[in-house]
């Protein structure tokens, strides 16, 4: 009985989440029996069986990509070609989509060519059938398909780009029957999603057409139905089309920012209901109600919520690719997205939101200070208000590090007495309630009930706790930052707390970041920030040789910023963290992945003492240590650091460096080119020039250049000239 097959199969897809690690370890045996299923005689099995493994390409990836890559795909194709039934070749489709989606680029383009000619010819005949039937389910489907294969392999798309753009055009033009709706709507994803793939200068041949093709939609559509498909596909089509544009999208503004303006504007529908008229309304489809108090519930009815929120996400994505191209719109925007930081009813509404407030900032910057603070100050009391009330920690977390962002781009003196009174209090009650919920955590760790379960659930609770903490300190950063030590006086109500974060018996996310915190007093408010060495120097060097590698990072850098701002207070400082920091460096596994970043750090604090304390150790002793741990890869702008302390002294000639008769020069030029290998430095940094100047003095010098060269191998002669040429 086709039955059983049928719901064994769809039991398969609804367990994938939820038993997770009971199937991981039996996947192999699971995919092989389902994908038998696709060749079912009955399609509703067939079907089920799409749909399984479109179910667990989704739940189990990427593993599931990188173990069944070969299987999967090819069983999905073969299905797609079913012509049996129209729901089956569809799901087929929508299955191949899930698998796509979450496959590595790497996998997808050996079979790329099979897999492109196939979706093409089952388009064509799709198209066909179209024509003549108006069947157009699995052309919905394919078109989809086509769009997540580009979205995924990217510039690899190109040779096929010639391929699909004429019919994909055709469709955009001549499917404006009210039934192709969602077909015309997902084949304009389609082209935007191939854009973005191929790329600016593949795509222009096209791009003029397929704007005016959306310019057309617009304009006839602009009575279309609040509830069409095509006008939250049409959004993120413009917002692709912008990024590929970049500036040259701003001549289209004017047409799209009305329908998009409309649509984030969106009110939703609320009531006020007592249980009874509740249980009445419950199945008219789109409400959704929290219930306050024993009597009455609250409703809202979610149908506009989703492209309220794409169409506030679009806004972002304008303000965020144009900058002072928006300024016309920034003041608009503003004043829709800023009472929307109390829209409690969609997180995602709320989190776009309060993403977009320093992004339009810098769009507003043009038009000078006055209009940016007066744009600010709107903002400002809605960001610290929302910092306060704010319940959901996702939420807040990304409020707080807008609200950062925003003081960065603003600087010194953008908030008043009243902001830091308030902000303060805010923090100090975040950090209070930090000790609270741990000290709760560990009473319910006693507690009879306590299990592996209940431990997850804290773990999760801990884990939004200090993601919290990490936001004040991207805020007290951006604060000290901008107002260097005229802040301290304010700091100080907060420092009890910091200081008890660096305890060494508190976890190691609070040493760590209570660490930066300090980082960030040294670094900005030097060398005013002596007077609280006291609270934190000890444990700063204690924390260099920590068993946890982050909070070693956190202590090495504050080492380094020290050497290089703390001022001669600090001086005693270098030569008792100088032997701590060589023992973290010589440690057997100081490269290994964890702890590579706590190393590197460790390696810059000693060039930086070396270059701004070099008094207060012995840097000829030290110097070639240092050039034997070069160069930094992971930690970019310590890397940074560190390329420029070498130019300093290969520009001095400094002869521990360059080694008798430049007997460390091949050695020298091995390390600049492993830099260029790992990208430890962008090309745009003027280090790359200083750099790239060293490598052409060793070039005019005839002999000594090819002993350098003839040491290298392919792949750092390969860098040295990429190096030459970028710079």
């Amino acid at each position: 009985d086709w039955k059983y097959r049928h719901a064994g199969l769809m039991a398969l897809s609804a367990i994938g989440e939820g038993c997770h690690q009971q199937m991981e370890g039996i996947l192999n045996e699971i995919v092989n029996f389902v994908l038998l299923f696709l060749q079912d005689p009955h399609p509703r099995v067939r079907y089920a069986a799409c749909n399984a493994v479109g179910q667990m390409a989704t739940d189990f990836a990427p593993g599931f990509q990188k173990k069944f890559h070969e299987k999967a795909s090819t069983a999905l194709l073969q299905t797609m070609e079913d012509q049996g039934s129209q729901r089956v070749q569809a799901h087929a489709a929508a299955a191949l989509i899930n698998f796509t989606e979450d496959c590595p680029k790497s996998l997808l383009i050996p079979y790329l060519d099979n897999l492109v000619k196939h979706l093409h010819s089952i388009m064509v005949i799709k198209l066909q059938e179209l024509i003549q039937k108006g069947t157009k389910l699995v052309l919905e489907q394919v078109v989809t398909s086509i769009a997540s294969v580009a979205d995924t392999v990217e510039e690899k798309f190109v040779p096929y780009y010639d391929l699909f753009m004429p019919s994909l055009k055709h469709i955009v033009e001549n499917a404006v029957q009210k039934e192709l709706r969602l077909l015309r709507g997902k084949t304009i994803e389609c082209i935007s999603l191939i854009g973005l793939a191929v790329g600016k200068e593949k795509f222009m041949q096209d791009a003029s057409d397929v704007m005016q093709l959306l310019l057309k939609t617009q304009t006839d559509f602009s009575d279309l139905e609040d509830d069409d498909p095509q006008i939250s596909y049409m959004i993120s089509a413009w917002a692709r089309m912008c990024k590929i544009l970049g500036k040259e999208f701003q001549q289209y503004l004017p047409v799209v920012m009305g329908p998009l303006m409309k649509t984030a504007s969106i009110k939703p529908e609320v009531a006020l209901l007592d249980t009874q008229d509740m249980e009445n309304m419950s199945d008219d489809d789109g409400w959704e109600f929290v219930s306050i108090g024993d009597q009455q519930s609250f409703g809202i009815k979610t149908a506009g919520l989703e492209e309220k929120a794409t169409a506030c996400q679009m806004l972002v994505c304008y303000a965020k690719e144009l900058k002072e191209g928006f300024v016309e719109y920034t003041e608009q925007v503003v004043k829709l997205m800023v009472p929307l930081l109390k829209f409690y009813f969609h997180d995602d509404i709320l989190l776009t939101n309060s993403t977009s407030m320093p992004l339009l900032l810098e769009c507003a910057r043009v038009r000078g200070p006055e209009y940016l603070t007066q744009m600010w100050h709107f903002m400002c009391d809605a960001l610290i208000k929302a910092i306060g009330t704010e319940p959901e920690s996702d939420v807040l977390s990304e409020i707080m590090h807008s609200f950062a962002k925003c003081i960065e781009v603003m600087g010194d003196g953008c908030l008043n007495n009243e902001h830091f009174e308030e902000l303060g209090g805010i923090l100090k009650e975040k950090l209070e309630e930090h000790f609270k919920n741990q000290e709760l955590r560990q009473v319910k760790r006693q507690d009879e009930d306590y299990d592996e379960q209940v431990e997850e659930s804290l773990q999760d609770e801990d884990d939004s706790d200090v993601y919290i903490l990490t936001k004040v300190s991207d805020i007290l950063h951006s604060i000290f930052s901008s107002y260097k030590e005229k802040v301290l006086p304010w700091f100080e109500r907060l420092l009890p707390l910091i200081v008890n974060l660096i305890c060494p018996h508190r976890p190691w996310p609070d040493r760590q970041w209570g660490l930066c915190i300090f980082d960030d007093v040294v670094e900005h408010c030097s060398p005013a920030s002596f007077k609280y060495a006291e609270y934190f120097l000890r444990p700063m060097l204690e924390a260099v040789c920590d068993s946890s590698p982050e909070v070693r990072q956190a202590a090495a850098y504050g080492v380094g910023v020290i050497a290089q701002f703390g001022g001669d207070s600090y001086r005693p400082v270098c030569p008792e963290a100088l032997p701590l920091l060589v023992r973290v460096i010589q440690s057997p596994d100081a490269k290994a992945k964890e702890n590579v970043n706590a190393t590197e750090n460790c390696i810059s604090a000693i060039g930086k003492i070396m270059k701004f304390k070099p008094d207060c150790i012995n840097v000829e002793e030290v110097l070639p240590h240092w050039l034997s741990w070069l160069p930094l890869h992971e930690d970019k702008e310590e890397a940074v650091h560190t390329f420029n302390y070498l130019c300093d002294l290969l520009e001095s000639n400094n002869p521990i460096v360059l080694g008798p008769n430049n007997s460390n020069l091949p050695r020298i030029l091995g390390i600049i080119a492993d830099g260029e290998i790992h990208e430890a430095i962008k090309h745009e940094d003027p280090c790359t020039k200083r750099l790239a100047n060293v490598v052409r003095q060793v070039q005019t010098s005839g002999g000594l250049w090819t002993e350098c060269i003839s040491q290298l191998n392919a792949d750092q002669q390969a860098a040295i000239q990429e190096l030459l040429n970028s710079a």
